[in-house]
C-alpha cells in the first residue's frame, strides 16, 4: 500500500541528507533500524503482558488479547514461579497466582498454551528461562508443532538475578551454565527462536540511567557470548537469534537515542570483536516494555498518558515489539480493562497516527544524532570500566552489581522526595485522595491468592509414578555433576511429572548446597559451586 499524508503527499520509506551519503535503515551499523522495511502485517509486534492465577486463567487472557488484535504473546510467572518455588511451598502459598501465572509442572504449560496458534504468534516468557523453554517445548510437542518453527524468546540474567529480581538460590556459575545450555540447545533445535533475550528491563527498573542500563546489559551479553564461543559454538550459529528487551522511561528523546546507539554499538561489537559475518548476527532485534517504575498509584489515569508517550518513543526508535505497561500496574498485573487500553494505545499509534510510515523519522536531527553519539560513548566507556575490574562472575558473587542496583534505588527515591524529579500527581499537581477517583476502582481491584491451584498441585504430587519420577530427577542430578547440556534432562523430568521446585532442589543437592531455601533463607552472596562448567 502506498504511504501518504492526509494532504496526499507521497512518503518514502526513509529519508536521508541531500546527496545520499548517509546511512540508511537496514545498513551496517544499523543505527537507523534493523530492517529496510517493517513487518508486512504490522509495523511492530504488539503484545501485552499476561499472567494471573493458573494456566487456564492466563490462557483466557491470551485468547482475549489475540481476539482484540494482539499478534504476540508475553507471559509472566508469579513470584513463586520466578523464585523456583512450587505453589505448596510454605513461602509460596500466599502469593500463588497474584503477580503472574503459576507454572511448576507440564500440565500448567499445556493449560497455558491450549489452542494458541503457534504458527501465527511469537511466544515470550518472563519466567526462569530453563523452565519456560522446557515447558514450551512440551506444549509444542503436545500440539504436534515442530520445534524448528517455534518463534519467541526467553530471558537470561545470570549475573544480576539474585540482586534485583527473584532469588533462585543457585550459584552464579551455575546460573551462567543454565543460560549457556538454553542458548546452545535452541541453536541446535529451535533456529527461529530467540534463545537469548538480554533483559535490561528488569534491572533498569531499579532506577538506572539509560546509559547504565545498556552498559550492564552489554557486559552480561559479552560475557555469555565469550562463554559460548569458548565451548566451540560458532558465533553465527546463535548470534542471529540474540535480542534485547529494553526499558523505556519518560526521557523521550534519550530513550530513542539509547535504542539507536544500542544497535550501532552491537553491530560494531559483533563484527569487530566476535568475528560475526552473518548480517543477521550484526543487526540486533530490540523489544521493549514501557516502564512500570514510571507508573504511579496516585492518579492512575495519568499512567495511560505515560504509556502512550513511551510507546511513541519506541515506535519512532524502530523497535521490533512493544508492550505497554498497563495503567493499573502500580497495584497489580493488568486487568482486562487495562489490557485493552494498552493494546488500543499501540493500535492507535500505528493505524491513526501513522507514526511507523517512515523509518527512523528523527534520523538526521542534530539533537537526536548528538544524543546517540554521546550515549554510545558513555555506554562503551562504562563497559570497559566494569570489564577492567576482573572476573564478572566473581564480581557478581561479591555483591558488586547488587550495590549498583541498590544505590540506584536510593538515588531514585531521594530524587522523588526532594522534588528533583517531577512526577505529576506525586510531588507536583497532587490531588486529595477523595478527589482521586478516576480509574481507581479498576486499578485497585485485588487478585486473590489461587489457593485452589495449590490444592491441585498437592493432589497431583500424590498421584505420580514415583519410580519414573525418581529416575528422571536422578538424571538431572547426574547431568548437573557432569558437563552435558541440562535442557534435555529438565524437559524429560518435567515430562515425567517432576515439578520446578523438585528440579531446583535436585540441582542444589547435586551442587552440594542446602536443598531447600528454608536452609538458606536470604539471598546472601554466592560462595561458588562445584562441577558447573
Amino acid at each position: 500500500m502506498k504511504m501518504m499524508t492526509r494532504s496526499g503527499i507521497s512518503l518514502q520509506r526513509s529519508y536521508a541528507a541531500a546527496g545520499g551519503n548517509g546511512e540508511s535503515p537496514g545498513e551496517f551499523p544499523f543505527t537507523r533500524g534493523r530492517l529496510a522495511s517493517p513487518h508486512t502485517q504490522t509495523a511492530w509486534i504488539q503484545r501485552e503482558l499476561a499472567g494471573e492465577g493458573d494456566g487456564c486463567r492466563t490462557n483466557q487472557q491470551i485468547r482475549y488479547l489475540l481476539a482484540h488484535g494482539q499478534n504476540g504473546i508475553d507471559v509472566i510467572g508469579d513470584a513463586p514461579t520466578q523464585s523456583l518455588l512450587d505453589p505448596d511451598h510454605a513461602l509460596a502459598r500466599e502469593a500463588v497466582g497474584t503477580q503472574g501465572v503459576s507454572l511448576c509442572r507440564k500440565q500448567d504449560f499445556l493449560d497455558l498454551f491450549k489452542d494458541v496458534p503457534f504458527e501465527h504468534v511469537s511466544i515470550s516468557s518472563s519466567a526462569p528461562a530453563f523452565l519456560a523453554l522446557s515447558g514450551l517445548v512440551l506444549a509444542a510437542r503436545e500440539a504436534g508443532f515442530p520445534l524448528d518453527r517455534l518463534r519467541g524468546s526467553v530471558l537470561h540474567g545470570p549475573l544480576y538475578t539474585e540482586d534485583c529480581s527473584y532469588a533462585w538460590h543457585l550459584p552464579v556459575e551455575f546460573r551462567v551454565r543454565l543460560a549457556l545450555d538454553s542458548i546452545e540447545y535452541c541453536s541446535q533445535h529451535m533456529p527461529k527462536f530467540h534463545a537469548y533475550l538480554e533483559d535490561t528491563y528488569f534491572f533498569s527498573e531499579s532506577g538506572l540511567s539509560p546509559a547504565e542500563e545498556m552498559a550492564l546489559g552489554f557486559v552480561q551479553l559479552r560475557h555469555l557470548v565469550r562463554k559460548l564461543m569458548a565451548r566451540g559454538v560458532a558465533v553465527d550459529s546463535f548470534a542471529p537469534r540474540i535480542a534485547f528487551l529494553v526499558n523505556c522511561g519518560m526521557d523521550f528523546f534519550e530513550e530513542i537515542a539509547k535504542i539507536r546507539a544500542t544497535r550501532r554499538l552491537y553491530a560494531k561489537m559483533m563484527r569487530d570483536e566476535f568475528g560475526a559475518t552473518n548480517p543477521r548476527s550484526l543487526s540486533a532485534a530490540i523489544t521493549s516494555h514501557t516502564s512500570g517504575l514510571s507508573l504511579t498509584a496516585q492518579q492512575p489515569v495519568n499512567n495511560v498518558v505515560r504509556g502512550a508517550v513511551q510507546a511513541l518513543a519506541l515506535v519512532l526508535a524502530g523497535v521490533q515489539a512493544v508492550e505497554v505497561s498497563a495503567f493499573d500496574e502500580a497495584y497489580r498485573t493488568p486487568s482486562q480493562d487495562a489490557h485493552i487500553v494498552a493494546l488500543r494505545t499501540q493500535q492507535i499509534l500505528e493505524l491513526e497516527a501513522g507514526v511507523a510510515k517512515v523509518l527512523d523519522p528523527l534520523g538526521g536531527s542534530y539533537f537526536i544524532e548528538s544524543l546517540t553519539d554521546q550515549l554510545e560513548t558513555r555506554i562503551r566507556a562504562r563497559i570497559d570500566e566494569i570489564e577492567a575490574m576482573g572476573d564478572l562472575e566473581a564480581l557478581s558473587a561479591s555483591g558488586f552489581f547488587g550495590d549498583i542496583f541498590h544505590q540506584a534505588m536510593e538515588d531514585a527515591q531521594l530524587g522523588l522526595e526532594k522534588g528533583e524529579v517531577p512526577v505529576v500527581g506525586v510531588n507536583v499537581h497532587a490531588m486529595a485522595e477523595k478527589d482521586d477517583t478516576l480509574l481507581r476502582d479498576i486499578a485497585t481491584a485485588k487478585i486473590e491468592t489461587w489457593r485452589g491451584h495449590t490444592k491441585k498441585i498437592e493432589q497431583f504430587k500424590r498421584g505420580r509414578d514415583i519410580e519414573r519420577l525418581s529416575e528422571r530427577l536422578d538424571a538431572v542430578a547426574v547431568t548437573v555433576a557432569g558437563s552435558e547440556n541440562l535442557i534435555p534432562a529438565v524437559i524429560e523430568a518435567l515430562d515425567a511429572s517432576a515439578t520446578m521446585g523438585e528440579i531446583a532442589t535436585t540441582m542444589r543437592r547435586a551442587l552440594g548446597m542446602p536443598a531447600d531455601i528454608f536452609d538458606h533463607p536470604l539471598p546472601g552472596r554466592d560462595t561458588g559451586a562445584k562441577n558447573v562448567a
